[in-house]
Order: C-alpha cells, then structure tokens, then sequence
C-alpha cells in the first residue's frame, strides 16, 4: 500500500505548479494532504479514481487537511472531537480494514512561541485520541507535524533552540506523542542520514538546503515489519515542503 503525505502550502497554489501531474504518475494508494488552505465546496484537484475527505478551517485560507483515496475506507471521520482544534481544520482520520491512517497539520507555536500553550493542549489532546484508535487496531499518523525532532533534524540547531519547531517543549512532548507506541519510520531506518523536508522561501534556503525535517509518518512499532520503503522526496518541487513517502506491505 503506497502512501503519500504533503504539505502543499494551498492546494490551489502547489496545482498551479504542476503536484497533480506527480500525483497522477506516483500510483498512490493515498494522498494525504495537510494546509490545503480550502473552504466547503471547493475541491480543485480531480483524480480519477480517488474519493476526496476534507477537513476545512472556519477561518478563510486557512490550514486544513485532506486524504484522497481510491481504496474504500471502512469509515472516516474529521477532526478529534476537540472543537477548538477541529475548527481549524487540523485532521482526517480513515478506517482500514489492518489499521487507521490518519493525517494531521500540527499548530505552530509561531514567532515568540506566542502559541506554544495552545501548540501544548493539542499536543495532549491528540496523543489521548491515537491512543483510542490504537486501543481497537494499529495506527499510521503522517503530516507536518511542526517539529524537528532531533539535531540531525535541522540545518542550526544551536541557533533555533528557542524558536517554534525546535522548543524544548515541542521536542519533549514529541517524545511523549512516540511513547504511546509510535515509530518515525524514516529515521528508523536512517538514523545517521540528514535530510530535510522543509525549507523557508527566503535566503535561497532550499537552494543551500538549510532546512528543517518536520514532515513525517508515524506507525504503531507492530507495523514496523510490514515497512517496504520510506523515502523524502526533497526533489519534488510545489511547495516549501516536500512529499514524504511510505509503502507498506498490507
């Protein structure tokens, strides 16, 4: 089962640049979208063959998540349950017959980390929702998850230590969100390796690849042997983030 999760930064903004033609080339199973900045109605990306979920924010031009799939899921739901995150467009969730894969775009604690309490109660709160679904079968999370987790992480680790992405608090309660029995796939099997998904727009920093990894897909460890291949697909262009892939046996 071949898996796709993207930031694209708007869905509209990443069609203009050409994602549907990789999209369509890539033979996913699902797509997974995270801030696809869309409101109720407006559904710009056709693939053929793929049902669209949609998360939408209350806010205009804001955040929101998507899966595409051409595998017919047992259910779906949107969002956690949690109104204040939910309002924001923050998850989708489909049932499978082996497990949950579910997408979600994590709150950043912005400049000054003006937002990090609130960055903190999402944290928490999602952490008790996975744990359900886990409680009943094996969860795959992928998305922007808004944090680099380690040094290797990030192109200056000693020069963000304090700004949003790369907070003592984010990192711990990063640690915490893996402690529920989640692995980070990637950098399982590349624990030594550097590579980034995102980059910020300016300083040519993508160009120089100073970049962050904050883009990820998360397992229960008991689908840790049915991993073919995970990759980073930092050549892939459309957004200031890059597509992040894993194919599983299932």
């Amino acid at each position: 089962m071949k898996l796709l999760s993207w930031n694209v930064n708007g869905l509209r903004a990443a069609l203009g640049k050409g994602c549907d033609a990789f999209f369509a080339q890539g033979d996913f199973d699902c797509i997974c979208l995270q801030e696809t900045k869309l409101q109720e109605g407006l559904l710009p990306l056709d693939l053929p063959g793929y049902t669209g979920y949609m998360h939408y924010a209350q806010k205009k031009g804001y955040s929101g998540t998507a899966i595409f799939t051409r595998i017919e899921p047992h259910s779906a739901r949107t969002g956690i349950g949690v109104p204040q995150f939910d309002d924001e467009g923050r998850a989708v969730t489909l049932e499978f017959p082996d497990f949950w894969l579910v997408t979600i775009y994590v709150p950043n604690s912005q400049r000054g980390l003006v937002r990090l309490p609130f960055r903190l109660e999402w944290e928490a709160a999602i952490r008790e929702y996975l744990g359900k679904l886990q409680a009943v079968k094996p969860v795959v999370v992928c998305g922007d998850l808004n944090v680099a987790a380690e040094e290797i992480d990030i192109h200056d680790p000693k020069g963000n230590r304090k700004n949003a992405g790369f907070s003592d608090e984010e990192r711990a309660a990063f640690r915490e969100l893996k402690a529920v029995g989640l692995a980070d796939v990637w950098r399982e099997a590349n624990p030594d390796t550097r590579k980034y998904s995102w980059w910020a727009y300016w300083g040519n920093a993508r160009a120089r690849n100073l970049g962050w990894r904050i883009d990820y897909f998360l397992v229960s460890r008991p689908l840790l042997p049915k991993v073919l291949s995970s990759d980073i697909l930092d050549q892939i262009p459309g957004s200031d983030h890059c597509p992040v892939s894993l194919d599983l046996d299932l």
